[in-house]
């Protein structure tokens, strides 16, 4: 076990949003190694990002884009940082984030808590060089206008970030999952479109989904996502479904992570792969903690896949194993890419 195995291993003694804290701490101070060279294989390109390797770090571990130096360090193809709002907010009283042991699951009702878009933008600002980076984009509890807040995110962030994901499928912000129906997400994603047409500059868009869609509803966002112009869907965001959990904290609410909802999140990402037919790159997240969960994801038609949740339980060390597993599988099968085995899926 890796030195920084045996810290994460340490955190999780701690409540798990001190542990949260004191790990973007160590992130932002210690002087951690930087990861081997990624195997040529793994390497793969999604709406134009050239990535060393298909494996990114989900939004919500660094929410203030504060910690992008140890992130860097750690193997990532790429980092999302946020969720960000307009205007800085504390989000939803404590306790608020479970760690669901037993279950190898997390369940957090967080509410959006980030500083704001002026120390968000100056966290870009100051990111390492060589890493691609992308803004997960969120709107103030308290606004009425929603779609406003994301135009406000992508114009005071044009040009700091690689790209940018809008949320709107955080079970936590009262009203934001209504985005998803059809009459709101057009109205939206337009706004969307028009704020890139002018100052929002050409970085790729991205749309965040839930895993509590049916396949139409699925296939309904996909057709809006393409009319409108974005450049991938993120398949999943957490679930309010509670599924044969055992541990002590079931019950809380708020999204559900980690392995219960793995079979939900690859269902929706099969929906997604069906209703797209290509036409649109997806990037697989939820559940995934293994080489072979992240596979599994690829060959259903995945570019790319996102993790977070696993690291609480696995430590950083998963993101190299990932990656050795992922390259070895795809040698074994013949593919000379991600991108082969994802197209071969569907």
């Amino acid at each position: 076990m890796s030195l920084s195995d045996l810290g994460a291993a340490a955190l999780r003694r701690l409540d798990p949003e001190d542990a949260h804290g004191w790990a973007i701490t160590a992130l932002k101070t210690l002087p951690l190694p930087r990861a081997r060279a990624d195997d040529p294989i793994l390497a793969t390109r999604i709406a134009g990002l050239d990535l060393s390797n298909p494996v990114g770090l989900a939004a919500g571990l660094d929410k203030n884009a504060e910690a992008l130096r140890g992130l860097s360090r750690l193997g990532f193809g790429f980092i999302e940082c946020g969720s960000v709002t307009p205007l800085a907010q504390a989000g939803n009283p404590r306790p608020r984030l479970f760690r669901l042991s037993e279950d190898r699951a997390v369940i957090n009702r967080m509410g959006f808590n980030n500083r704001g878009l002026e120390a968000f933008a100056a966290g870009l600002a100051d990111r390492p060089p060589g890493v691609v980076v992308g803004g997960n984009l969120g709107a103030n509890k308290d606004t009425e206008d929603k779609a406003a807040d994301y135009v406000a995110d992508l114009q005071r962030l044009d040009g700091l970030a690689d790209y940018f994901t809008v949320n709107i499928s955080s079970p936590n912000t009262p009203g934001l999952r209504a985005l998803q129906g059809r009459e709101a997400l057009d109205d939206l994603l337009g706004r969307v479109a028009e704020a890139r047409g002018a100052d929002g500059g050409r970085a790729p868009v991205f749309l965040k989904i839930a895993p509590d869609l049916t396949s139409a509803e699925v296939g309904m966002i996909v057709e809006a996502a393409l009319a409108h112009g974005i450049d991938a869907l993120i398949v999943s965001n957490t679930t309010l479904e509670r599924p044969g959990l055992t541990s002590p904290d079931a019950g809380q609410s708020g999204g559900l992570s980690g392995a219960p909802l793995k079979p939900l999140a690859l269902a929706a990402l099969r929906a997604a792969a069906e209703a797209a037919a290509g036409r649109l790159p997806l990037i697989g997240v939820g559940g995934i903690a293994s080489g072979e969960d992240a596979y599994a994801r690829i060959r259903a038609g995945a570019a790319a896949i996102q993790i977070y949740s696993a690291l609480v339980y696995e430590g950083p060390g998963l993101v190299g194993r990932i990656k050795r597993d992922l390259a070895a599988r795809l040698r074994a099968d013949g593919f000379a890419s991600t991108f082969e085995a994802s197209r071969a899926g569907r």
